[in-house]
């Protein structure tokens, strides 16, 4: 497995292979899924659910890609991309054939919605990490072009979908899409690591240590330690041996006596066995606290909650919005699901490149695009025409293309050190609320039989997540903790210029 060194690959032109790569491959892996407003109407009439439980098959996909994404990001940081995005076409691919064969909405919920989840998750740590570890000064752009593949897969197979429903009914279509799919193992091809992962490096100590040739003959070591602890050697080159037996703790020494008599373990050598095991997990827990002890990466964790709750739905509902208020009979040519996901690619591509000028506070232009969704949520209701469905879809398409910005906002808060722990638990916090979201919604129509208070409700969220991030992350509020935590007496001269633990916030370009 080879691995590319120096800086001199950093924005080089195998980057941007890297990034050809990654775009296909979200573009194979979400096209379904970002999509999947398509196939709720076929499958509420196949399978005759409510709307509440047939919405969890859309919301689990999405939903199970972004809380998985801990676990995800590990096995990137250890197999790296190229294994990961193998198996993640396996996953997808054997997700959408099986779901082809479903015969309710609960097998449905396993197949489509966690085994393909978990094969979108794998593609999207893997993917976004790679793109990040190529990229420095251009990172904005590239991780915009590389997301944009999820808006460009949902407008292309929201079209050929419905197509290929219409050709070979919706099992065919299921089938042919998971074919596709199996493109993913050719999309991990151009993926090689900048630094080989955990996983390898481990395999190539152990197989130094196996190859290391064994001395022809070692002379054999004598310790004599009598009653008064006095030790005579046989040669001088015992010294390693005293040093060993020195520093050996005392429990040691009985549980090897204790192994030399009984040939049993003791329950201690079991115990730090055992710890030995667990520490590597519990150094990630203790990182997990020190990032959420973080009041700028909470606030992010919170808002991209809330925004994937009430963002998420409009995408899988805005086609049965049309039909239930009778603004269009069937679906049109170029669906709804399809304007979201085409201006979404386009806001992608936009607010990366305003993210990597320097005078763009990226974290406060994330905090703006959420506003902006939440109002054109609120004014769902209020449209009672397709023409205006058509409008507020672009316009929550482009502001949901704020997507591309939290990786790059993620590495200015935490470093690019972190960023694999830390992208995973901003989008183990968006799974939760992809899941819920639609749920949520479809049982608000059940209740109400109207789509009004199920967006109101959504809005609301989105909107309170745009203001709540804009209002947690000033840096007044560091000003305000520092002089109460300062002792009475301290020469004023010390706070006229504080150290604001939120610098990188106020500085995140």
């Amino acid at each position: 497995m080879g691995a590319l060194k120096g800086e001199g690959a950093l924005d080089s032109g195998w980057g941007w292979m890297i990034v050809v790569a990654s775009f296909m491959a979200q573009f194979l892996s979400f096209g379904s899924p970002q999509s999947v407003g398509v196939l709720y109407p076929k499958w509420l009439s196949a399978f005759q659910e409510g709307k509440g439980m047939t919405a969890w098959v859309g919301s689990m996909v999405s939903g199970v890609a972004l809380i998985t994404s801990p676990v995800c990001s590990a096995c990137v940081d250890n197999f790296g991309a190229r294994p990961v995005t193998v198996f993640s076409g396996v996953m997808v691919a054997g997700g959408l054939m099986l779901s082809a064969f479903a015969p309710s909405v609960s097998f449905l919920i396993f197949s489509y919605g966690i085994v393909v989840g978990i094969g979108c998750g794998l593609v999207y740590a893997a993917t976004l990490t790679i793109t990040c570890q190529y990229f420095d000064k251009r990172r904005g752009l590239a991780l915009g072009i590389v997301t944009t593949g999820t808006s460009v897969g949902g407008f292309t197979y929201a079209t050929l979908q419905n197509e290929l429903i219409e050709l070979f009914g919706l099992e065919g279509c299921l089938l042919i899409i998971g074919a596709l799919a199996l493109n993913l193992m050719a999309c991990a091809g151009p993926m090689r690591p900048l630094n080989l992962p955990g996983y390898y490096l481990k395999q190539r100590a152990a197989l130094q240590r196996t190859e290391e040739p064994e001395a022809l003959y070692t002379k054999p070591t004598a310790i004599i330690i009598d009653s008064d602890l006095k030790t005579t050697l046989s040669s001088a080159d015992n010294t390693a041996t005293i040093k060993l037996l020195i520093l050996k703790e005392p429990t040691e020494l009985q549980d090897s006596e204790g192994e030399r008599k009984g040939g049993i373990l003791s329950c201690s050598v079991v115990a730090r066995a055992i710890k030995k095991r667990m520490s590597p997990y519990g150094r990630y827990l203790c990182e997990a606290v020190e990032l959420l002890q973080d009041r700028v990466f909470i606030a992010f964790c919170i808002a991209i909650f809330l925004f994937s709750l009430g963002a998420f739905p409009p995408v899988l509902f805005m086609e049965d919005v049309a039909q239930s208020e009778g603004l269009i009979d069937g679906i049109a040519l170029i669906p709804l699901v399809s304007i979201v996901s085409m201006t979404a690619g386009i806001g992608k591509l936009g607010l990366g490149i305003l993210a990597d000028m320097q005078w763009v506070n990226s974290l406060y232009l994330y905090a703006l695009t959420l506003t902006g969704t939440g109002v054109a949520l609120l004014l769902i209701p209020v449209s009672k025409s397709y023409m205006g469905l058509q409008v507020l879809s672009a316009v929550v398409g482009f502001f949901s293309g704020n997507w591309s910005l939290t990786s790059y906002i993620t590495t200015k808060i935490v470093g690019l050190e972190r960023l694999s722990q830390a992208h995973g638990i901003l989008m183990c916090f968006g799974g939760f609320g992809i899941t819920l979201g639609p749920p949520v919604v479809g049982w608000f129509f059940d209740w109400t039989q109207s789509y009004d208070l199920a967006f109101y409700f959504s809005g609301t969220c989105v909107l309170v997540s745009g203001l709540f991030l804009f209002l947690a992350t000033l840096p007044c509020w560091n000003r305000t903790s520092e002089e109460a935590n300062s002792p009475a007496k301290e020469d004023i001269n010390t706070f006229q210029q504080p150290t604001l633990d939120c610098d990188k916030v106020a500085s995140v370009a």
